[in-house]
């Protein structure tokens, strides 16, 4: 299990006219990390099956295991067999963790390690010293955390001097990560009291926190919890499920999607489908506004553009912020302009992705308007071929390759970076495109 190194310096994407298919997608990074971490705090031996092998996926594997966690991973690392600790990690000796840019590994880290014993420093890539960890952490020591930060104060790198924490009742702000109510909640069992998490403010990306409650649930832990505001946690142990499937990656499913609306194709994913509890399965509906039909099976979902004309939409999308990503692409291709909301948190992700996807947007011909939680975008009367910057951020890269559907050459700068979440994405367009 190793972080990919072969990173080429751009690909070449060819003007391209139709996208048709089948494709069976990667598992969920959401899914794969948040099982990880809570099969390696539960009581007994899951096996997961169809685990995404990925850069974010591999940072939290391979922590646990320096953490003394033992995993057993098939020779593909699609499967793996966790023997859970029972309890909270701790360690005789300092542990040093390097996180590269996973925020769900950072975060759900710096949260449960603080329940053992012991001394932990967990650090990043560059642009890690660059996302916000402030809010987890000040909830963190409100309920007994020892969380120092090493470098730049609100920022990771941390070191956590963990002796356990109280449980009782903690706030969290909830309008900049909802990863920070999610580290909250899946420590909470191993508290030495019982929590109860009120959010403080509006709750972004809530079906992230909703994925979050239902595997808590597969491993016995219920949740109640008043609307999106007040989370009670009980006392407990994760309990080992025996088996567990990841489904399919809901986000990555959407440029396949995407790329027969805008080709006026016909593909089908495989792995998710209409049982999914992934929130960008709601993706399905911005593209059925849009003008495309979408249809559902019980773990797949298909995407019909025959004949369609993507129309412009006005839609807040603050429940699927990376899907809203691939929306803004295949603005370009509607017949009036698109604007998109609730995108805040789009500025503390892998990169400023309003910024970056103004600046790109605009290399192709089309006109972008940017505010602090939103983006505009007027398509252009003829595409350009451009040079698009990735900015070491996987879903710029997927999202600009769509462009190419349009008739027009685009090449990709640091393609390797869809080896955070996606891997083989270009091996997978390929066989689609034409």
């Amino acid at each position: 299990m190793k972080e990919f190194q072969f990173r080429p310096s751009f690909i070449q994407i060819p003007a391209l006219s139709s996208f048709n298919g089948e494709i069976r997608l990667p598992g969920s990074k959401s899914i794969t990390n948040r099982a990880f971490l809570i099969a390696a705090l539960a009581k007994g031996e899951t096996r997961l099956h169809n685990l995404l092998r990925s850069d974010d996926t591999c940072y939290m594997g391979e922590a646990l295991q320096k953490l003394g966690v033992k995993i057993e991973f098939s020779e593909d690392f699609t499967e793996a067999v966790v023997h859970g600790n029972g309890g909270p990690i701790s360690v005789a000796e300092p542990a040093e963790l390097f996180l590269g840019n996973a925020g769900t590994a950072m975060r759900s880290l710096t949260a449960a390690l603080s329940l053992g014993k012991g001394e932990f420093h967990l650090r990043g890539e560059e642009r890690m010293s660059e996302r916000p960890i402030r809010d987890l952490v000040e909830a963190l020591s409100a309920i007994g955390a020892d969380i120092s930060y090493e470098e730049s104060e609100g920022y990771p790198p941390v070191c956590i001097k963990a002796d356990g924490l109280k449980g009782g009742e903690v706030s969290v702000r909830g309008n900049i990560s909802s990863q920070y109510l999610t580290a909250l909640l899946i420590c909470a069992p191993y508290c030495k009291a019982p929590l109860h998490i009120h959010v403080e403010g509006e709750l972004i990306s809530v079906p992230y926190v909703q994925l979050t409650l239902s595997i808590m649930s597969s491993f016995g832990i219920d949740v109640r919890h008043d609307g999106m505001t007040d989370f009670y946690v009980p006392q407990g142990v994760y309990e080992a499920v025996g088996d567990f499937s990841v489904e399919g990656d809901a986000s990555s499913a959407s440029y396949p999607l995407a790329a027969a609306a805008i080709a006026k194709g016909k593909v089908r994913v495989l792995g998710v489908g209409e049982q999914s509890c992934q929130g960008d399965v709601a993706f399905a509906e911005v593209l059925q506004k849009m003008g495309a039909k979408v249809t559902f099976g019980p773990d797949w979902m298909e995407c019909d553009g025959t004949g369609c004309t993507l129309h412009g939409v006005d839609l807040d999308l603050n429940d699927i912020p990376d899907a809203a990503m691939t929306v803004s692409v295949l603005a370009l291709f509607a017949d009036g302009p698109s604007r998109i909301s609730g995108i805040a948190s789009w500025r503390v992700k892998e990169t400023d992705r309003i910024a970056a996807m103004t600046a790109e947007l605009r290399k192709v011909g089309a006109d972008v308007r940017e505010t602090n939680d939103s983006i505009t975008i007027t398509p252009p009367v003829e595409l350009q071929p451009a040079t698009i910057e990735t900015y070491n951020d996987h879903r710029m890269a997927m999202c600009f390759c769509l462009v190419a559907l349009g008739g027009v050459p685009i090449k990709i700068m640091d393609p390797a970076c869809v080896n955070k979440t996606y891997p083989q994405f270009f091996e997978d367009f390929n066989k689609l495109a034409k």
